[in-house]
């Protein structure tokens, strides 16, 4: 759910959804495909048709919110999204996610997103967004997303929001295939990208590794020679420096969510809590995808 104004779910450019995307349903339980088809149509009608008056049909009252632009509660849910007119009722989202997948009580959704080049604005980038819904009850319980505090409007009072505290996030369990994919995306996680050992990439990523982060190459080769230049080895531990909140193995699909702090751009004193998403394809034993929520940096200044 793209909250960035959080105001509108916003328009986008989406790709078809390629390969894993259908091989997700192999693995999903009847019960998980349920769970997904409720957030989809809950996404179709209320977020995208904008007919909150549904939303009690989908929503539990007491709905948790961690987007740091919204309050929680689905009352705040129907007031910010009722600023918008409602529209006529789709068969079908009209920019579908390039993944979508449910594990135990979660669904995850990736969509595919366009931003103005800030090296160049007359040229275009893609980029993802991620959300990750907790149905309960047959209600959509709680909602993750890929967003930070935007900082407050001028000349607009700052309108206090109401963090949602949830129970912890508990990882579904995987199926013996699914820890061995797991196991071959934490050596990427853990070993490669938090203790800096890029030697180990020939060891579980192939050479053509597609990379969905704007700002790193794509290829193996890409990965190492970027990553070599920003992480220093250290000597592995097993612990992780920053443990993922939620871990979902769907298949060959891997999604890790972590919680992150920044200072609060209303209050610079204060810090507020979001979250950042990494997700891999794990294929023949080998990770092939990569995708997360990075969006492109602009270019360094001049050294004076």
């Amino acid at each position: 759910m793209k909250f960035l104004k959080a105001v509108a779910v916003g328009a986008a450019l989406v790709v078809s959804m390629s390969g894993p995307v259908f091989a997700q349903a192999k693995n999903m339980t009847a019960q998980e495909q349920a769970n997904l088809k409720l957030v989809l149509d809950w996404w179709r009608e209320v977020l995208q048709a904008g007919h909150m008056e549904l939303a009690p049909k989908y929503m539990a009252e007491d709905y948790i919110q961690h987007n740091p632009n919204i309050s929680t509660g689905r009352d705040a849910f129907v007031k910010v999204f009722s600023a918008r007119p409602a529209k006529d009722i789709q068969p079908t989202l009209a920019s579908p996610p390039v993944v979508q997948f449910a594990k135990g009580d979660y669904v995850a959704l990736i969509w595919e997103r366009e931003g103005k080049d800030p090296v160049d604005a007359t040229k275009t980038y893609k980029y993802n967004f991620f959300d990750v819904v907790r149905v309960q009850n047959g209600k959509v319980q709680e909602h993750w997303d890929s967003v930070e505090k935007n900082p407050p409007r001028e000349g607009q009072p700052n309108v206090p929001v109401i963090t949602g505290v949830g129970p912890k996030p508990v990882s579904p369990k995987n199926t013996a295939d699914e820890e061995k994919n797991l196991a071959i995306a934490n050596v990427e996680f853990h070993d490669i990208l938090e203790y800096g050992h890029v030697e180990l990439a020939e060891k579980v990523m192939a050479e053509a590794y597609i990379q969905h982060n704007p700002n790193v190459p794509s290829g193996r080769k890409g990965f190492v020679d970027f990553f070599s230049k920003i992480r220093k080895p250290e000597p592995l531990k097993p612990e992780w420096k920053r443990p993922a909140a939620l871990t979902l193995v769907s298949g060959n699909m891997v999604l890790m969510m972590f919680d992150r702090e920044s200072k609060d751009p209303a209050d610079p004193t204060k810090m507020y809590k979001w979250n950042w998403f990494d997700m891999v394809r794990v294929d023949k034993g080998m990770i092939q995808e990569h995708w997360d929520q990075a969006m492109k940096n602009p270019p360094r200044p001049a050294a004076g």
